[in-house]
């Protein structure tokens, strides 16, 4: 090595890479898409256990500070009731559903079957946990030595310390482990992860500190985990979500559950059959599948509420279900609320007849606040480049922010990020640059300040600009960056709505054609 350089210092794994190392060589013939179901409830059986054992320990010592010593009479009374735990949002777990229990029993030929039956009594003991856990391990082709060796792995001592520790690394696991999963399973995976530095730029932008948080696609529950979090875990607020896919909902209640947290989750498919069609929530934040594709407009009832804006009906398309879902959105906003969405690219610029005339709604009717374009490869998943809309029912100048109606704010973040450690392809925004995106906007919605726009970074644009630019909502045409069309959208994506385009403007002349010659007709030519 030359001299003056100096050696590069392997920088130690964190705990939650080493567990996801050590749990993929126990992967066996498990197909990746389908482990999380064999893992995840593992550590959350791990978690009810630690959290009842932390329980009886509280128990004992409320009993000592009472009476000054163990009154075991009183004792035994207590670790008996219910209530003792269901108050303190901990599950009862039975003896042969205990972590202790499916330690000693690893070594057994069942051990499968002693597994679903552990599952199967965590049902039955604990109403809320009712088709949450499923007998999954006996009919799986997970082999028996595999499963005993995740037992192993979750049952070291960094789980087991004490002052809910080991209760919290269990919470940051279960995170990573989500999220690693979303990786290997490439376009699935964007069905219940969002990567975190996408969620914590709509969170700390939108700051729900206490009411009604609503996500109607919610995946695994990356939205609610970081409001909570940024709530200091407050309990003030409280978490609506609906969520397609069955298996996804359940991964969905297990994380919120790991992390103390309750909540109203419904299986379904938002768009078709809203299941809170009552619901107006302070804060909806979501990250909707993409571009979907005859997700079922020809369902919607005619009087379909979410689809008006103003007193006016607008008409959907069933080639993209993205203004669907901005509607959708607005619908469940209770007045002073925020919402927040990711986009995909093509939404801020769509001629599509029906996308492009809710568009120009959105902005004439003052509900859009921000739009932020964000930098490309932040989802492992998907190539698709990403922009985060924000609309709000406060811009008249209620919850203590300043009158902005008629102004819509745009941030270009498109030279944020930077590589993922250990990753060649995946971004990931900085704590720092996440700060400096919510610093803007807020300085741009507080009643007590006007944003310091920066050139090329962001500014804010009246109706009269946005009318100019045709409602286009691209951030670059505000606030004077490179405005790149071509390279903000997929091209498979980009054709596609050009097909649209072209197929809705033939349909348009035609429809034109049809009205000349009967018009034609009516006044008697010859030119027919």
């Amino acid at each position: 090595m030359p001299r003056g350089v100096k050696k590069k210092t392997a920088q130690p794994e964190s705990l939650e890479k080493t567990l996801w190392d050590a749990a993929v060589k126990l992967r066996g013939n498990v197909a990746p898409a389908d482990y999380k179901h064999y893992v995840l409830p593992l550590i959350f059986l791990r978690y009810c256990t630690l959290r009842y054992d932390e329980r009886q320990e509280q128990i004992k010592r409320e009993i000592k500070e009472a009476s000054g010593t163990y009154d075991q009479k009183t004792l035994d009374q207590l670790l008996l009731e219910r209530d003792e735990y269901t108050r303190k949002n901990v599950f009862v777990v039975p003896e042969k559903a205990s972590w202790e229990y499916l330690v000693k029993s690893a070594r057994e030929d069942n051990i499968k079957q002693i597994v679903d039956d552990a599952l199967e009594l965590m049902e039955q003991e604990n109403p809320k946990l009712k088709g949450v856990l499923r007998r999954t391990y006996a009919g799986s082709n997970l082999d028996a030595e595999n499963l005993r060796g995740l037992i192993s792995l979750f049952s070291r001592d960094v789980f087991a310390q004490n002052h809910g520790k080991g209760i919290d690394v269990l919470g940051k696991t279960y995170e990573y482990f989500i999220g690693n999963f979303a990786n290997t399973e490439g376009a699935r995976g964007g069905e219940f992860f969002t990567p975190e530095s996408v969620v914590r730029v709509l969170v700390e932008c939108m700051e729900p500190k206490e009411g009604i948080v609503f996500d109607p696609a919610c995946g695994s529950g990356g939205m609610f985990v970081q409001s909570d979090k940024f709530a200091e875990h407050s309990g003030s607020l409280s978490f609506y979500g609906q969520e397609r896919i069955d298996t996804t909902m359940r991964l969905c209640k297990m994380n919120l559950m790991l992390h103390g947290l309750d909540g109203n989750i419904e299986l379904g498919d938002s768009l078709t059959n809203d299941l809170h069609p009552d619901l107006k929530a302070d804060f909806v934040i979501a990250n909707p599948p993409f571009n979907l594709k005859e997700w079922g407009a020809d369902k919607l009832d005619a009087k379909d509420k979410r689809l008006y804006i103003d007193g006016e009906k607008y008409a959907v398309t069933d080639s993209n279900a993205n203004y669907m879902w901005m509607l959708h959105f607005i619908y469940h906003l209770a007045e002073g609320g925020t919402a927040g969405t990711v986009m995909a690219n093509g939404a801020m610029t769509t001629a599509v007849k029906q996308e492009y005339e809710i568009r120009k709604a959105f902005v004439e009717a003052g509900l859009i606040d921000c739009v932020i374009q964000l930098p490309g490869q932040l989802f492992s998943q998907t190539g698709i480049p990403v922009c985060l809309f924000l609309f709000s029912k406060n811009r008249n100048g209620t919850k203590g922010f300043r009158e902005r109606k008629d102004e819509v704010f745009f941030i270009d973040a498109r030279k944020m990020g930077a590589l993922k450690p250990g990753s060649k392809k995946q971004k990931q925004l900085s704590s720092e640059e996440i700060a400096r995106i919510a610093k803007a906007y807020h300085s741009f919605r507080n009643a007590d300040s006007l944003p310091d726009c920066e050139a090329g970074f962001c500014a804010s644009a009246n109706l009269d600009q946005l009318r100019k630019h045709d409602y286009k909502l691209t951030p670059g045409g505000y606030v004077g960056s490179e405005i790149d069309d071509m390279g903000d959208e997929e091209f498979d994506t980009r054709f596609e709505s050009l097909v649209t385009q072209l197929k809705a403007h033939k349909d348009e002349a035609a429809a034109l054609t049809a009205a000349i010659q009967d018009n034609l007709r009516k006044v008697g030519s010859t030119w027919l």
